[in-house]
Protein backbone atom coordinates (compact mmCIF):
# COMPACT_ATOMS: atom_id res chain seq x y z
CA UNK A 1 0.00 0.00 0.00
CA UNK A 2 0.95 3.30 -0.42
CA UNK A 3 2.56 4.92 2.60
CA UNK A 4 1.41 8.17 4.39
CA UNK A 5 3.35 10.99 5.97
CA UNK A 6 2.67 8.76 9.34
CA UNK A 7 4.96 5.77 8.04
CA UNK A 8 8.08 8.24 7.13
CA UNK A 9 10.11 7.16 10.86
CA UNK A 10 9.22 3.46 10.35
CA UNK A 11 10.65 3.11 6.32
CA UNK A 12 13.41 5.44 7.66
CA UNK A 13 14.08 2.49 10.53
CA UNK A 14 13.51 -0.16 8.14
CA UNK A 15 16.08 1.37 5.07
CA UNK A 16 18.42 2.50 7.55
CA UNK A 17 18.81 -1.13 9.61
CA UNK A 18 18.64 -2.55 6.13
CA UNK A 19 21.39 -1.18 4.44
CA UNK A 20 23.66 0.24 7.79
CA UNK A 21 26.64 -2.29 5.68
CA UNK A 22 25.69 -1.49 1.78
CA UNK A 23 28.66 -0.57 -0.13
CA UNK A 24 26.79 1.82 -1.92
CA UNK A 25 25.19 3.16 0.85
CA UNK A 26 28.68 3.76 2.49
CA UNK A 27 30.28 4.87 -0.58
CA UNK A 28 28.38 8.39 -0.89
CA UNK A 29 28.10 8.67 3.29
CA UNK A 30 30.50 10.38 5.01
CA UNK A 31 32.36 7.62 7.50
CA UNK A 32 32.56 8.53 10.42
CA UNK A 33 31.39 8.00 14.19
CA UNK A 34 28.09 9.31 12.82
CA UNK A 35 27.66 7.01 10.17
CA UNK A 36 24.32 5.06 11.27
CA UNK A 37 22.90 9.00 12.00
CA UNK A 38 23.78 10.03 8.75
CA UNK A 39 22.36 6.88 6.69
CA UNK A 40 19.35 7.67 8.96
CA UNK A 41 19.47 11.37 7.04
CA UNK A 42 19.63 9.46 3.49
CA UNK A 43 16.72 7.48 4.35
CA UNK A 44 14.65 10.65 5.12
CA UNK A 45 16.18 12.62 2.33
CA UNK A 46 15.67 9.54 -0.01
CA UNK A 47 11.56 9.19 1.57
CA UNK A 48 10.88 13.14 1.03
CA UNK A 49 12.66 13.31 -2.66
CA UNK A 50 10.09 9.62 -3.42
CA UNK A 51 7.16 11.25 -1.86
CA UNK A 52 7.83 14.76 -4.16
CA UNK A 53 8.42 12.72 -7.37
CA UNK A 54 7.80 9.08 -7.11
CA UNK A 55 6.21 6.58 -4.86
CA UNK A 56 6.57 5.29 -1.51
CA UNK A 57 5.32 1.78 -0.92
CA UNK A 58 5.30 -0.01 2.72
CA UNK A 59 3.97 -3.95 2.70
CA UNK A 60 0.91 -4.66 4.86
CA UNK A 61 2.04 -5.42 7.67
CA UNK A 62 4.33 -2.71 7.35
CA UNK A 63 7.86 -4.83 7.55
CA UNK A 64 8.82 -4.12 4.57
CA UNK A 65 9.29 -1.19 1.84
CA UNK A 66 9.75 0.17 -1.62
CA UNK A 67 11.20 3.96 -2.47
CA UNK A 68 10.19 4.83 -5.80
CA UNK A 69 11.54 7.90 -8.08
CA UNK A 70 10.16 8.75 -11.09
CA UNK A 71 12.59 11.09 -12.83
CA UNK A 72 10.32 12.27 -15.45
CA UNK A 73 8.43 13.60 -12.65
CA UNK A 74 11.67 15.39 -11.12
CA UNK A 75 11.06 19.22 -10.72
CA UNK A 76 13.86 21.85 -9.04
CA UNK A 77 11.23 23.57 -6.35
CA UNK A 78 12.55 25.35 -3.37
CA UNK A 79 11.70 22.47 -1.19
CA UNK A 80 14.17 19.91 -3.67
CA UNK A 81 16.72 22.28 -3.12
CA UNK A 82 16.85 22.45 0.82
CA UNK A 83 16.47 18.99 0.75
CA UNK A 84 19.39 18.87 -1.16
CA UNK A 85 21.51 21.34 1.12
CA UNK A 86 20.59 19.32 3.75
CA UNK A 87 21.49 16.19 2.18
CA UNK A 88 25.06 17.27 1.14
CA UNK A 89 26.09 19.10 4.64
CA UNK A 90 24.49 16.65 7.00
CA UNK A 91 24.77 13.63 5.44
CA UNK A 92 27.44 13.15 2.42
CA UNK A 93 29.82 15.81 4.06
CA UNK A 94 31.37 18.27 2.08
CA UNK A 95 34.54 16.32 0.87
CA UNK A 96 32.51 13.65 -0.67
CA UNK A 97 30.27 16.15 -2.52
CA UNK A 98 32.07 15.73 -5.92
CA UNK A 99 32.56 12.09 -5.87
CA UNK A 100 28.81 11.63 -5.54
CA UNK A 101 27.78 14.31 -7.92
CA UNK A 102 30.31 12.19 -10.41
CA UNK A 103 28.98 9.12 -9.03
CA UNK A 104 24.79 9.75 -9.77
CA UNK A 105 26.00 11.82 -13.32
CA UNK A 106 27.68 8.43 -14.58
CA UNK A 107 24.52 6.27 -13.24
CA UNK A 108 22.41 8.55 -14.89
CA UNK A 109 24.15 8.54 -18.23
CA UNK A 110 23.45 4.54 -18.66
CA UNK A 111 19.75 4.51 -17.97
CA UNK A 112 17.78 4.00 -20.38
CA UNK A 113 16.34 6.46 -22.35
CA UNK A 114 12.49 6.17 -22.24
CA UNK A 115 10.71 6.82 -18.93
CA UNK A 116 12.02 4.87 -15.69
CA UNK A 117 10.33 3.59 -12.64
CA UNK A 118 13.74 3.69 -10.49
CA UNK A 119 13.60 1.39 -7.50
CA UNK A 120 16.24 3.79 -5.40
CA UNK A 121 15.89 1.20 -1.77
CA UNK A 122 13.70 -1.41 -0.80
CA UNK A 123 14.29 -3.38 2.30
CA UNK A 124 12.98 -5.42 4.79
CA UNK A 125 13.58 -5.45 9.15
CA UNK A 126 16.35 -7.77 8.83
CA UNK A 127 14.32 -10.12 11.86
CA UNK A 128 11.59 -10.52 8.75
CA UNK A 129 13.68 -11.16 5.91
CA UNK A 130 13.40 -14.26 3.69
CA UNK A 131 9.49 -14.48 4.32
CA UNK A 132 8.24 -13.48 1.67
CA UNK A 133 7.83 -9.77 2.12
CA UNK A 134 10.40 -8.33 -0.42
CA UNK A 135 9.20 -10.34 -2.82
CA UNK A 136 5.69 -9.25 -2.65
CA UNK A 137 6.81 -5.66 -2.45
CA UNK A 138 9.02 -6.21 -5.50
CA UNK A 139 6.06 -8.02 -7.31
CA UNK A 140 3.71 -5.13 -7.00
CA UNK A 141 6.40 -2.54 -7.84
CA UNK A 142 7.06 -4.71 -11.16
CA UNK A 143 3.67 -4.59 -12.19
CA UNK A 144 2.83 -0.91 -11.36
CA UNK A 145 6.20 0.09 -13.35
CA UNK A 146 4.54 -2.41 -16.43
CA UNK A 147 1.08 -0.81 -16.44
CA UNK A 148 2.73 2.42 -16.43
CA UNK A 149 4.52 1.17 -19.35
CA UNK A 150 8.05 2.07 -18.07
CA UNK A 151 11.49 0.54 -17.74
CA UNK A 152 12.00 -0.55 -13.99
CA UNK A 153 15.56 0.12 -13.40
CA UNK A 154 17.74 -0.41 -10.24
CA UNK A 155 21.06 -0.52 -8.85
CA UNK A 156 22.70 -3.02 -6.21
CA UNK A 157 26.08 -3.58 -4.60
CA UNK A 158 25.07 -6.53 -2.74
CA UNK A 159 25.97 -9.97 -4.71
CA UNK A 160 23.63 -11.62 -3.13
CA UNK A 161 20.82 -10.39 -4.12
CA UNK A 162 21.39 -10.22 -7.90
CA UNK A 163 20.17 -13.91 -7.76
CA UNK A 164 16.52 -12.50 -6.17
CA UNK A 165 16.38 -9.29 -8.98
CA UNK A 166 17.13 -12.20 -11.78
CA UNK A 167 14.01 -14.44 -10.55
CA UNK A 168 11.76 -11.27 -10.92
CA UNK A 169 12.74 -10.62 -14.34
CA UNK A 170 15.54 -8.13 -13.59
CA UNK A 171 19.09 -8.69 -16.07
CA UNK A 172 22.15 -6.68 -15.66
CA UNK A 173 22.63 -4.16 -18.35
CA UNK A 174 25.70 -2.17 -16.78
CA UNK A 175 28.52 -2.99 -14.08
CA UNK A 176 29.97 -0.27 -13.14
CA UNK A 177 33.31 0.48 -11.09
CA UNK A 178 33.24 2.86 -7.88
CA UNK A 179 35.79 1.32 -5.94
CA UNK A 180 32.96 -1.39 -5.49
CA UNK A 181 30.92 -3.04 -7.96
CA UNK A 182 27.60 -1.48 -9.13
CA UNK A 183 25.07 -3.77 -11.08
CA UNK A 184 22.54 -1.78 -13.39
CA UNK A 185 19.54 -4.13 -13.70
CA UNK A 186 16.03 -3.59 -15.66
CA UNK A 187 13.38 -4.63 -16.64
CA UNK A 188 11.83 -3.36 -20.39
Amino acid sequence: MRATLSDRDLIVDILTRSFIDNKSVNYIIKQDEKKEQRIKGLMKYSFDICNLFGDVFISDDKNGCALIVMPDRKKTTIKSILLDIKMALFVIGLSNIKKVISRESAISKIHPSKDIYYLWFIGVQPSKQGNGVGSQLLNEIIQKGISEKKTICLETSTLKNIPWYEKHGFEIYREMDFGYKLYCMKIS
